[in-house]
């Protein structure tokens, strides 16, 4: 904390950092459907049917995509829950948590 003397009163003044933000970053697989991804990027992600729909097409095209970036909490909350949605489904669907 930095102090700031201001005739005979001491006034402390801290300095507020941004939080570190990190990716979440999914991953294609030959066996979660794509409905499921969308579905999953819908409810968890809160994207619109179209920004599902082409966050999907882009996974599955080039193997992987960004769907969001988050404080390190959000983001490792938002993976264990489309982590657990896929589980009960019997899906091998991966997301994995990387600094910006």
């Amino acid at each position: 904390m930095e102090q700031v003397s201001t005739g005979g009163k001491k006034q402390t003044r801290d300095r507020l950092m941004e939080p570190e933000r990190f990716k979440v970053i999914i991953y294609n697989d030959d066996f979660t459907t794509m409905d499921f991804v969308v579905s999953v990027l819908k409810i968890v992600f809160y994207k619109t049917s179209k920004e599902a729909e082409e966050l999907m097409m882009t996974v599955h095209k080039s193997g992987q995509a960004v769907v969001g970036i988050y404080s390190y909490d959000i983001a490792t909350s938002k993976v264990a829950k489309a982590t657990r949605m896929a589980r009960e489904e019997q899906f091998p669907l991966r997301l994995t948590v990387i600094p910006e």
